[in-house]
């Protein structure tokens, strides 16, 4: 990028995906590289949460010191074994290899210990995650200088209503209730609320972005395919693609919405912003059926270094195929076929 060429403002909307976030890692490191594109805002889930608060506050000190903070925050996962209680690839691969999976008494085994809840095996209600981010981010800093908006979605437990938090408010435990996953962590108490992972709800939530002051371009990056090849026939495989559907399912719905509120405006139906109040947002998606679809639902659980290092090479290949076939269409058009996936 020369001098005379400003970077492009857009958004990002970053999935949950447990290691599989340390794909986003990649995709971010290699848009900060490039320089072409200013993140002005992020929305997040889960895992992308944690990435969009590790990014804020690393920005302050200008791209590098982003791409360090994130480095080092993975690293701290890795070594803390976190998303949760991971397993240390090659160790687990020796003691349970893929075929005592299949076998009738590895899942017997499993269903008794699904009816036990976090409250029971985790009475004391450790969790890794929070030393890794209470190390990466000092959270009073960036609820005062966050050069980035932050929305960070989590699941109201008992309204069964997604929430979301935004930059001025955010603490440890904000994020850490975006990441709740209920069968393995106690619900994150915030004022007086229970929460569970945002992913249910919202993964990412997309409407903060429509309403507020943000740019009209969204670039989603997601972990979990929306296609896969053949019919998954094992427990296993008919468990990963149910996630897989499921934690779809809320940013499909929104998707949904912004292809139909664009083919309204481009009928003349509805009035576009500044003069009627309808944004026309422009969508771009780096995606998980490219890059992660050879992947598991059972690697989210894996922060062995090597693979979130690979996870982080797969988002930087996968950022810079986007920068040289879809950056051009930013403050264009969205470079998403919604009338092909989504409607």
């Amino acid at each position: 990028m020369t001098a005379s060429q400003a970077a492009r403002p857009i958004s990002l909307a970053l999935q949950g995906g447990g290691a599989h976030g340390a794909f986003e890692w990649g995709v971010i490191d290699r848009l900060l590289e490039d320089g072409r594109v200013e993140i002005k805002a992020v929305t997040g889930a889960s895992a992308g949460a944690m990435n969009a608060a590790v990014f804020a506050f690393g920005l302050m000190g200008g791209a590098s010191g982003a791409r360090k903070a994130l480095e080092a925050f993975w690293r701290s996962v890795s070594d803390a074994g976190a998303f949760p209680f991971g397993r240390t690839g090659v160790w687990t691969d020796v003691f349970n290899p893929p075929w005592l999976k299949e076998t009738p008494a590895w899942r017997v085994t499993q269903s008794l210990l699904s009816n036990f809840s976090p409250y029971e095996f985790n009475p004391f209600n450790f969790n890794p995650l929070r030393m890794a981010l209470e190390k990466a981010v000092d959270f009073e800093a960036l609820r005062a200088r966050s050069p980035v908006r932050l929305y960070i979605s989590a699941t109201s437990v008992r309204e069964g209503k997604a929430r979301i938090f935004r930059t001025a408010e955010l603490t440890c435990d904000h994020l850490l209730a975006s990441a709740c996953l209920p069968h393995l962590f106690q619900a994150v108490i915030i004022e007086g609320e229970p929460y569970w992972d945002g992913g249910y709800l919202a993964n990412p939530a997309l409407w903060p972005l429509f309403y507020d002051p943000t740019p009209d371009d969204i670039l989603v990056v997601n972990l979990n395919p929306f296609h896969r090849k053949g019919t998954p026939k094992t427990p296993a495989e008919i468990l990963d693609r149910l996630n897989e559907i499921t934690f779809n399912a809320s940013l499909m719905a929104e998707l949904r919405a912004v292809a139909f509120v664009q083919e309204l405006i481009q009928q003349g139906m509805l009035e576009e912003a500044p003069k009627g109040r309808y944004r026309n947002m422009l969508i771009h998606a780096i995606g998980a059926d490219v890059w992660l679809d050879d992947l598991s639902a059972e690697s989210k659980f894996n922060t062995d270094w090597r693979f979130l290092e690979d996870l982080k090479n797969r988002g930087r290949r996968a950022a810079g195929a986007w920068l040289a076939s879809g950056l051009a269409e930013v403050g264009v058009r969205s470079s998403v076929d919604f009338r092909a996936q989504y409607l």
